[in-house]
């Protein structure tokens, strides 16, 4: 790119040293020709002052004025005949019609020629004559054109110069966009171009960077969707396994009931995949006053059987009169679900939910009775790997849940006995930041 930009501003400037140049080099030569035969018209004039009364006449005492070795003077009779000076003995096409009264420039033989008449009572009596070579014209107009092609040069080379410093400036931003965009293709979308204080460039840089934004969102949501997607479907796939092959292995097992489980987990695990599209395109989800009693007998019924089977009572307790809270029902029961989940995986002992009054909006808490989480646990909301143990994806979906619901999760307490709250503003109770207030 830098040699393109070179020489197109070379080009440039060669063509406007061209279109300047050329016509002025051709004023300079008629310029050249004009003044020179206005020096010959005068030097022509003199003669004709220094011509005795009655005309030129072989044997005169009349002496020419003196000039310029360049320039000869001559004098003619009426005849066309030379009388004095230097030139040809006979006079030329010029001599002859300055005879008829007329002042003539010509040019005779590589020579500028002026004529004027000599008149003496309204009578042309001779012909005063002044005549130089044309080269010593040209020589002139040669050496200007040369100075003139020196100064074009020198233009065409601070023209190279000049250009010289804008490629590099220009190409060298250029290559920073170029290998911005090559690291985004490449997945860096972290990737932020530099400024170079070119007005155009600086925009594409911003355009670029603006892009390279939203790539990264857009990749950063479709990686999570991922990540939150296998973490979330993991317990319904497993529950729609055990229950089809329970139906399979289990003599004459009612299939209409088996059918009738796996079409419900199937309805669940399609309630979840849409749940997390929305979170993860950030479409608005329906909302309705959610039913906290049902939702909490819904759980119990869910994870009753699994907290039994490995020896660990499920507690639930709903406060009788609880403020309504208007909600995405399907987001709060997998916020929920992620705790209740959280407590089986990681806890020990007994699981407890509950869901009481707090300070501006309902509580939702669930605890256990394992160790707790510890300090080198670090912030258990954090999002990491799917391959790390302990903490990671289903708590940060939790909290993204919740805050996307204008709700707030929080860990009130650490350990041992664990537990964690999710406070659900009511209606005209949220607080400035839409999140109902912790108590």
């Amino acid at each position: 790119m830098r040699s393109r930009v070179l020489v197109s501003i070379v080009a440039a400037a060669a063509i406007a040293v061209l279109l300047f140049g050329v016509p002025l080099a051709i004023a300079v030569g008629r310029l050249y020709r004009s003044q020179e035969r206005t020096r010959l018209d005068r030097a022509a004039t003199r003669v004709v002052g220094a011509v005795p009364a009655g005309g030129p006449r072989v044997g005169d005492p009349a002496e020419l004025p003196r000039s310029d070795r360049a320039v000869r003077l001559a004098l003619y009779d009426t005849g066309g005949h030379r009388v004095l000076g230097n030139g040809p003995a006979q006079g030329g096409a010029a001599v002859r019609r300055a005879l008829t009264g007329h002042v003539m420039q010509d040019t005779e033989h590589d020579l500028l020629v002026a004529a004027v008449p000599v008149v003496d009572n309204e009578n042309v009596v001779g012909v005063a004559v002044a005549a130089t070579p044309i080269d010593v014209v040209e020589a002139r107009t040669h050496t200007t054109w040369l100075v003139m092609g020196g100064l074009g040069l020198l233009a065409l080379a601070v023209a190279a110069a000049v250009g010289h410093r804008q490629a590099r400036r220009l190409a060298t931003p250029v290559r920073a966009l170029v290998a911005t965009a090559t690291r985004l293709g490449e997945g860096d979308f972290g990737a932020r171009a530099a400024r170079s204080g070119v007005p155009e460039l600086d925009e594409a840089a911003m355009a670029l960077d603006i892009t390279a934004a939203r790539v990264g969102e857009l990749v950063e949501r479709e990686r999570a969707f991922s990540a939150d997607a296998s973490h979330q479907l993991r317990t319904p796939l497993t529950a729609l396994r055990l229950t089809l092959e329970a139906a399979l292995e289990t003599p004459g097992a009612d299939l209409k009931v088996s059918i009738t489980r796996a079409v419900e987990e199937v309805d669940r695990l399609q309630a979840t995949v849409e749940e997390l599209l929305a979170l993860a395109r950030d479409a608005p989800r329906p909302v309705a006053p959610v039913d906290l009693s049902a939702l909490a007998k819904e759980v119990d019924a869910r994870w009753h059987g699994t907290l039994a089977a490995a020896g660990r009572p499920l507690r639930t307790s709903v406060e009788g009169d609880l403020p309504q809270v208007v909600a995405s029902t399907s987001a709060i029961r997998h916020v929920i679900e992620i705790l209740v989940d959280n407590a089986v995986v990681h806890g020990a002992g007994a699981v407890f939910l509950s869901m009481h009054t707090a300070a501006g909006g309902v509580a939702v808490e669930v605890s256990d009775e394992g160790q707790g989480i510890g300090s080198e646990a670090g912030d258990v909301f954090a999002r990491r790997s799917p391959s790390e143990q302990g903490h990671g994806i289903g708590l940060s979906l939790a909290r993204s849940l919740a805050t996307a619901e204008g709700g707030k999760l929080v860990l009130r307490h650490g350990g041992p006995h664990p537990r964690f709250a999710l406070l659900l503003p009511v209606r005209g109770a949220a607080n400035g930041n839409g999140a109902a207030a912790d108590s």
